[in-house]
């Protein structure tokens, strides 16, 4: 399985941008893709998931309002649609997949998903 993050780069506070993960070597009959950010000097933190058998899955309460993700089967592509971009938004993004399409236990990502190596993301005052 491999991932491919784009679609990081610089914006304004209040700006928008999506994010896209291109999936490969993974069934999408039963799906949990998640995507992740770590900000410099802290440590990686899960932001949303979205799965087959559980629908979307906020992590974070602050971003709730303000990013979405999507999965396109056809183009076999996750996306995090990010607005109202705030400075503390900045981070190295990841997208993961995992099998069990379940979004609970987020910490059976780490151990034992599939990742990319992310994009990054700074956004400015």
């Amino acid at each position: 399985v491999q991932l491919v993050e784009s679609g990081g780069g610089l914006v304004q506070a209040g700006g928008s941008l999506r994010l896209s993960c291109v999936v490969s070597g993974y069934t999408f009959s039963a799906y949990a893709f998640g995507w992740f950010r770590q900000a410099p000097g802290k440590a990686r933190e899960p932001v949303v998931c979205i799965s087959s058998g559980e629908g979307t899955t906020y992590y974070l309460e602050s971003v709730k309002n303000r990013l979405a993700i999507s999965v396109d089967k056809a183009e076999a592509t996750v996306y995090l649609q990010m607005s109202s971009l705030k400075p503390e938004d900045t981070a190295y993004y990841y997208c993961a997949a995992r099998d069990r399409p379940v979004c609970s236990q987020v910490e059976n990502f780490e151990s034992r998903g599939y990742w990319g190596t992310g994009t990054e993301v700074t956004v400015s005052s």
